[in-house]
């Protein structure tokens, strides 16, 4: 199956898989509870309270000084920030079959942020976040959206982001991702990149625009939820929240974490910014401990592997826990594929020149639009760099026992290595370049070139 030698994947791990099925299923109705607020916030027609539920079918409205943090049912947040609407159309969470979850979720004006809980993370497929003009779907993620009535921006903090604007089969009043030819994608590592929709347009725009960026728009408080706090468990609905508790835990994180690193002064400030004037304290306050980088990366530059369930093969556990690996980045995801690079890593890349790979090893699987995927070998590879340009080029044959397809692809080399390309082939491309002067190639694809056949699957070069 999966090579041992190289390999975050939607991104779990074991330890995270076992949590999943220690989450409580929610109350009927409930998508949340309030966690912090401050300023104007009405949920409904009341004012919203501390540690108040949040039903399906609600609305959220914060006013000019208003700031709502709401902890879903299964760890995730939404966030409102101020002269913000948002409305919970749907939360059902079910963690034993996540196929029965609908999260649906929809701004209707101002900005918001949504960190993904870890139900929607087991359904990425059940999950739909609209605004008047685009329907988004996550990759496992966490990513901001400011809107009016005529345009939407979106950026993305973790994971990824599909985006398409409303027209053919993609409509408001549908669920999960519009995945398709008029839908783009942006993903975390690409400063100052938006997503872009415009009422009437139905695909949308990719932006390098950071004064457009919606934490431009309506800065975040200092206290606004990182991402990884959507991994933890949460409290049973119904329950009160020990906040004193949290508090002191993070206290006593605080102080370690300058212990380890003298420099990291303001840790501990960050358990106090929501304190003065607020009717609330955020209950999980995120104080980031420091991790020392070393010199030399230890283990492999990039790790790779299946993470998801094809057909009725489960994923390899052992996968999954290699994909956690905290020394890597957030990485890509497509499909059942995902892709990480060390953290540690320094690649420097030629300025000038091409290259050509040759394919080391790969695998894939073969998809009908009425059948189960069927596993596949990949021949015919090859992978050209323009080192000069910042550009890539590949191709290659994938093989089923009952068809094949030709997967191409042509994209951009970024600084850091990083092999991206916006779909204007037949394929999504998502990778790394790696090695002594990049001399290596790990990429996963996802091809759509026939409507009634998926290829998708990783590979690994050397020249």
């Amino acid at each position: 199956m999966f090579s041992q030698s190289i390999i975050r994947a939607g991104f779990m791990s074991v330890a995270f898989a076992a949590s999943c099925a220690a989450l409580p299923h929610a109350v009927a109705g409930e998508a949340g509870r309030i966690v912090f607020v401050t300023g104007e916030v009405q949920v409904a027609s009341r004012a919203a309270v501390l540690d108040s539920a949040v039903q399906e079918g609600d609305q959220l409205t914060t006013g000019a000084q208003g700031y709502v943090y709401m902890k879903t049912v299964d760890g995730g947040f939404l966030i409102l920030r101020p002269n913000s609407k948002a409305r919970i159309i749907a939360y059902k969470v079910d963690v034993a079959n996540p196929a029965n979850t609908r999260v649906k979720l929809e701004l209707l004006s101002g900005v918001a942020r949504s960190i993904s809980g870890q139900g929607v993370k087991l359904s990425r497929q059940n999950y739909r976040f609209n605004t008047p003009v685009a329907a988004i779907g996550v990759r496992g993620t966490d990513f901001i959206v400011s809107t009016d009535q005529q345009t939407s921006r979106i950026a993305v903090v973790s994971g990824g982001v599909v985006v398409s604007g409303f027209a053919g089969a993609c409509r408001p009043e549908g669920g999960g991702p519009c995945e398709g030819a008029a839908s783009r994608e942006l993903f975390a590592g690409q400063p100052g990149m938006l997503l872009q929709v415009e009422r009437g347009q139905n695909i949308p725009k990719l932006l390098n625009s950071p004064a457009s960026n919606p934490d431009k728009i309506v800065p975040p408080r200092s206290d606004e939820p990182a991402g990884h706090a959507a991994t933890t468990v949460p409290a049973t609905p119904g329950t009160a929240v020990n906040l004193e508790a949290q508090k002191d835990s993070s206290k006593q994180i605080a102080k370690a974490a300058v212990a380890n690193n003298a420099n990291n002064n303001n840790n501990n400030s960050n358990n106090n910014n929501g304190n003065n004037g607020n009717s609330g304290v955020l209950p999980e306050p995120i104080v980031v401990v420091p991790v020392p980088v070393p010199e030399v990366p230890k283990g492999p530059e990039v790790i790779w592997g299946r993470w998801e369930r094809i057909a009725n093969t489960p994923p390899d556990p052992a996968v999954i826990e290699r994909l956690s690996n905290p020394d890597y980045d957030q990485g890509y995801v497509l499909g059942a594929y995902a892709v990480r690079r060390q953290l540690a890593n320094k690649l420097v890349l030629p300025t000038e020149g091409t290259a050509s790979f040759a394919l080391v090893s790969g695998e894939a699987t073969l998809q009908r639009a009425t059948g189960d995927a069927l596993g596949a070998t990949i021949g015919d590879a090859s992978l050209k760099v323009d080192f000069g340009k910042k550009t890539f080029t590949t191709s290659m044959m994938v093989y089923s026992p009952e068809t094949q397809m030709k997967v191409t692809g042509v994209g951009d080399v970024f600084p850091k290595g990083d092999l991206y390309n916006q779909a204007v082939s037949n394929s999504l491309i998502r990778g790394y370049l790696s090695g002594d002067k990049g001399t290596a190639a790990t990429f996963i694809f996802k091809s759509r070139n026939d409507p009634n056949l998926t290829a998708e699957g990783i590979t690994v070069w050397a020249r």
